[in-house]
């Protein structure tokens, strides 16, 4: 794929960028390493500081941001706005607390003295997605750079001016020259720098063969990964639920982001006795939403991120009504105009026996299954090899706790959408990666947790 800025409203190519030699990717990695020498012996008020800057920063420019994030994948400029807003708050929150998190720990043994300390492993590979362009990044970076790490960045090509300003405003909040650099490079240079001993483990979010793929060139090198990769979350409705405030909420979390949101709600499990209601209020909610130019306020959804996202999304709901499954709403692409739109998409009657109702649908669209009871719902949403997040609805605290204990998942929220938060932990389980991004976990996943022992 070509490294540019393809505008997705428009399909316009607005800036082209030729990818970095050998010889530059090489000099870069040896700024890393220089640069991390003396980064690592930085004190924890000093990362601080930095930290505070490049939040700063963010809110000071977050609609020249924005507008960046908009103009390269397509998101609502209001949602971008919060996208950056996001980013200060992980930048606050780990200039906060990361030295609390990475202080030593004292352990009783039977040395004199005992404890746990957390050091620094150097160069850190962050593989990222076009999705979330900026706050995928910052997460990363932001608990990275407070361990004393050093960080790298391979963007998505698609999002390269995202890729090069988030370089420069860690640059201009005074992290020293080489503790981040963006590196414009296609994904065929990936295994080569895991085999590079300067680089010394990877974090990527993105698609399940992505995250194989990092992971195989890892293992050969014996280097650590954490992979937060796709899901098909399960967003369970059971009779004693708010079925206002469920529905108001389902609409919410299937369009955040254009639809294309690993966290995002996909399938909607909803018990029989208010399933007719449900799929009445849902369809009202989606006809609703306003489709169209991204950057004006009013607009509720934009475009697909590139024309192959939305052909690829579209094979899946061809596919979901050739298995069974109607349509309620949508279904095709628009075709009234420029640009990868595609409508707000209901589907029902997908025989939950068919591959393509454990598939992810990384688009506008809502697969809607009905169920008689929760042990229904509870297999249903563990039927599928994904494990990132599940929302669930009820009133009924045994059912509530069945839920909690029973969905196989990173992350289960009771009444409430999926979402991430820097106060916790955020990964998933089975083929949806493994480790833990953001609080104390994510810190921890980059540091060498060393034991000492004095006698």
């Amino acid at each position: 794929m070509a490294i540019a800025t393809i505008n997705p409203a428009t399909g316009e190519t607005l800036k082209t960028f030729e990818p970095l030699k050998d010889a530059e990717i090489a000099a870069k990695l040896d700024l890393a390493g220089q640069a991390f020498d003396s980064y690592r012996l930085t004190s924890f008020q000093q990362r601080s500081h930095w930290l505070e800057k490049a939040a700063e920063i963010l809110e000071q420019e977050k609609a020249d941001f924005a507008k960046l994030m908009t103009l390269e994948m397509g998101k609502p400029f209001k949602a971008a706005i919060a996208e950056v807003e996001k980013c200060a708050l992980v930048c606050r929150y780990y200039a906060e607390h990361a030295p609390g998190f990475l202080a030593d720990v004292p352990v009783k043994t039977d040395g004199s003295q005992s404890f746990v300390r957390y050091q620094p492993i150097g160069a850190i590979l962050a593989v990222m997605p076009w999705n979330f362009p900026f706050w995928q990044v910052f997460r990363f970076a932001a608990p990275a750079l407070m361990g004393g790490n050093v960080g790298l960045l391979k963007h998505a090509s698609n999002v390269p001016q995202c890729a090069l300003a988030i370089e420069d405003i860690l640059q201009r909040a005074g992290f020293p020259q080489g503790a981040f650099q963006t590196l414009l490079i296609g994904a065929a240079k990936v295994a080569d720098l895991m085999a590079d001993d300067r680089v010394k483990a990877a974090t990527l979010t993105g698609s399940e063969p992505a995250g194989a793929s990092l992971a195989a060139a890892a293992g050969k090198q014996l280097k650590k990964t954490v992979l937060e990769l796709g899901g098909s979350d399960p967003f369970i409705v059971l009779e004693s639920a708010d079925l206002e405030a469920a529905v108001s909420t389902a609409t919410t979390a299937r369009m955040l982001n254009n639809g294309q949101s690993c966290i995002a709600a996909k399938r909607f499990i909803v018990a029989d006795a208010i399933a007719n209601k449900f799929e009445k209020l849902l369809l009202e909610k989606f006809a609703a939403l306003k489709v169209g130019d991204p950057m004006q306020p009013d607009t509720d959804l934009g475009p697909l991120a590139t024309a192959n996202i939305l052909e690829d999304l579209d094979q899946q709901v061809q596919k979901a009504v050739k298995s069974g499954g109607k349509v309620l709403i949508g279904g095709h692409p628009l075709t009234d105009r420029t640009g990868n739109f595609y409508p707000p998409t209901i589907i029902i009657d997908i025989p939950t026996d068919t591959p393509i109702a454990q598939e992810e649908f990384f688009g506008p669209v809502a697969l809607l299954f009905r169920i008689p009871d929760i042990d229904a719902a509870i297999k249903l949403a563990n039927d599928t090899p994904f494990g990132l997040g599940a929302s669930a609805w009820t009133t009924n605290d045994q059912e509530r706790d069945r839920l909690i204990e029973e969905i196989e998942a990173g992350a289960v929220f009771i009444n409430s959408m999926v979402k991430s938060d820097p106060r916790l932990p955020f990964g998933g389980t089975k083929r949806s990666g493994y480790g833990r991004e953001l609080s104390i976990q994510g810190l921890h996943e980059f540091v060498n947790v060393k034991t000492v022992w004095i006698k």
